[in-house]
């Protein structure tokens, strides 16, 4: 009798989507219903509690899948960690890596086919740890791996080098909203306030911000760790793409260079945003997803008050100081009044 193959990560996403499409004609009967609740929660003021409540045993399935993803894996010196919080720009900062990995020759139908997400909230969402078929043919001898993991639960070595990317958490927010509704809620999304009321509450997806951050800026002054932040990074492409290849040890050519920036510009990755999105893995996901959205920075007021975005403020400051955290919040991501 002869073993059974290994399926590649795009056999597994398909597998998953095909699962969800079973799910969404059994659900179709009850998805009115659904959103009967939905609405009568809404109008009886009781719209966060539920929300809080179903996505509080999301999330701690999500942290459980974080705090065990890299069980036993000591990581090398082949190693690449895009540390990066959830909806903060990790698939421009796993492109931007990849590309220097492999010297702007980089190729993929999936940026999960090639970079290892270890605590992918769906298991066989990408390649694994120990299947990654591309390693031993990339220039560099590197490969990337994705994480949104906090500090404590990624393994640090000497050896690996990590590059931690945090976002203004109003951006991360309005970012998160569209996400969710479009890859996992649908038409079942709840709304703005409701959704600020879950973001803000232990029932965050992937954790909440400030632990996350208030970990990796612990590792900022390591020699191998490379602390950035999406503003940083929107306000100087070349320059971050620079610093990540510093990290990485790989010197680039002039021409490789203009590559690696060239195929990690918005412009582009929007064109290719088909290589970002899961797919509808989901049985609420929406017909038309889309990963790579507007790219902007300090565009909160798209969907959040002004009254929000201090309430997001006043959260992340108190959060950051309870956990005795010096990063500058103030400087970095205080709302501005405007002129």
């Amino acid at each position: 009798m002869s073993e059974n193959k290994p399926i590649s990560p795009r056999q597994s996403r398909q597998k998953i989507i095909q699962n969800a499409a079973r799910l969404r004609i059994i659900l179709a009967p009850l998805l009115l219903l659904l959103r009967c609740a939905a609405w009568l929660s809404r109008i009886s003021g009781l719209e966060s509690a539920l929300y809080r409540f179903v996505f509080k045993i999301v999330s701690l399935k999500f942290n459980s899948r974080m705090k065990q993803a890299f069980a036993g894996y000591t990581p090398t010196a082949t190693d690449v960690f895009v540390c990066s919080y959830f909806k903060a720009g990790t698939n421009w900062t796993m492109q931007i890596a990849y590309q220097i990995a492999r010297r702007g020759q980089g190729e993929y139908e999936n940026i999960h086919d090639v970079i290892p997400w270890p605590d992918a909230p769906i298991k066989g969402m990408a390649v694994t740890l120990s299947g990654d078929p591309l390693l031993k043919q990339a220039a560099t001898g590197l490969r990337v791996i994705k994480t949104h993991s906090e500090a404590h639960s990624v393994p640090y070595t000497k050896q690996a080098k990590y590059i931690c990317v945090v976002r203004d958490p109003k951006d991360v927010f309005v970012s998160s909203y569209f996400y969710v509704r479009s890859v996992i809620m649908g038409k079942l999304m709840p709304t703005v306030a409701a959704w600020l009321d879950v973001y803000l509450s232990d029932a965050a997806l992937h954790g909440q911000w400030a632990d996350f951050l208030n970990g990796y800026w612990q590792w900022r002054n390591q020699p191998n760790v490379l602390f950035l932040t999406y503003e940083e990074m929107k306000d100087d492409l070349a320059g971050a793409v620079r610093q990540i290849a510093v990290l990485m040890g790989v010197d680039l050519t002039d021409d490789e260079f203009e590559r690696v920036c060239y195929l990690s510009s918005y412009a582009h990755m929007k064109s290719i945003g088909g290589k970002f999105y899961p797919g509808r893995v989901s049985p609420l996901s929406l017909p038309k997803g889309e990963m790579i959205r507007s790219g902007n920075k300090g565009k909160s007021d798209e969907i959040l008050s002004p009254r929000q975005q201090e309430r997001i403020d006043a959260y992340c400051h108190e959060s950051l100081r309870r956990l005795g955290c010096d990063f500058p919040y103030n400087s970095f991501y205080a709302t501005k009044p405007k002129a």
